[in-house]
C-alpha cells in the first residue's frame, strides 16, 4: 500500500493518518510518498503520526541524484530513466504492455489522496485545477508498484497511478482521470489471489461524477518544489 498526500495541511494529514490507522491491520506495508527532500521530511513534526503507525517514508526526490520513484520502473529496465515515460498507466492496456503486465498481475497498491491536480485548457492557457470529493474524505487511486535493482545493487522502489476515461465531471478538465477505487473495490484490488485481468479491469471505471468537486488554484502548483497548503487554496482566497 502506497500513501501520499496533496498538501501539508495538518488537518488533512490527521484525516489521512486516521485512514491509515483503519487499514493497518489488513496491510503488511504502508508507505508515505513525499515530494520533499529527505532532510525536510525527517525534520517535519507532522509526520510523527504516520511513523508511530509503522509507516515507511519513500522519497520522490533523492537529495543526491533527484531520483524520481513515482514513475514506474520495470524490473527488466536497463536504465532508470525509462520511468520518466511511465508516470501513469492506462487501464485499458495494463494486461498488454510489458512495462505494466507483471505489476498488474502481482504488484498492485493503493495510492491514497485527499485531492489531485489537473490542468484545464482555456485557449492557449492551462488553468491549474484542484479536484476532490465533495465529502472531503480521503480516497484511493488504483496503483502499481515495482522494484528495480541498479548496477550498484541498490533496490529502487517505484510506483504509478492507473488512469481511466474521464467521467462527465472531468471531461471539460482533461481527457483522462485517475482510477478512483470504491471502498468495496479496494480489498479486491489488493487481493494477491486475484490475478484475472477481466476481474481487475472491472474495478477501473470512472468514479461517479456527482461525488466530485473542483476549483481553480494558483500557478504555484506548476513548480514541483513548491509545497504547503497554499498550493491548494482557491484563487482569490484571502
Amino acid at each position: 500500500l502506497t500513501l501520499f498526500e496533496s498538501s501539508h495541511d495538518p488537518e488533512k494529514l490527521t484525516t489521512l493518518s486516521e485512514y491509515v490507522g483503519r487499514m493497518k491491520e489488513d496491510q503488511e506495508e504502508i508507505f508515505y510518498l513525499t515530494g520533499e527532500s529527505r532532510s525536510a521530511v525527517d525534520n517535519s513534526p507532522h509526520l510523527e503520526a504516520f511513523k508511530e503507525k509503522g509507516v515507511e517514508v519513500l522519497y520522490l526526490i533523492d537529495p543526491v541524484d533527484e531520483l524520481v520513484v513515482q514513475h514506474l520502473v520495470p524490473f527488466w529496465a536497463k536504465d532508470l530513466k525509462i520511468g520518466y515515460r511511465m508516470i501513469n498507466a492506462k487501464s485499458e492496456t495494463l494486461a498488454e504492455r510489458s512495462a505494466f503486465r507483471n505489476a498488474f498481475k502481482k504488484r498492485r497498491c493503493l495510492v491514497l489522496a485527499d485531492g489531485f491536480f489537473e490542468w484545464r485548457k482555456d485557449g492557449k492557457e492551462k488553468i491549474p485545477t484542484y479536484i476532490f470529493l465533495k465529502s472531503r474524505e480521503p480516497f484511493a487511486f488504483a496503483g502499481l508498484w515495482e522494484t528495480w535493482k541498479s548496477p550498484e545493487d541498490e533496490i529502487i522502489p517505484s510506483c504509478t497511478i492507473v488512469t481511466t476515461e474521464p467521467n462527465p465531471f472531468m471531461e471539460p478538465i482533461h481527457n483522462r482521470m485517475p482510477a478512483i477505487l470504491s471502498e468495496e473495490a479496494e480489498a479486491l484490488w489488493l487481493d494477491p489471489l486475484t490475478e484475472d485481468p477481466t476481474v481487475l479491469q472491472q474495478l477501473l471505471v470512472p468514479s461517479p461524477p456527482e461525488l466530485m468537486d473542483s476549483y481553480e488554484v494558483s500557478t504555484l502548483v506548476n513548480t514541483p518544489k513548491n509545497q504547503g497548503k497554499e498550493i491548494i487554496e482557491p484563487v482569490g482566497a484571502t
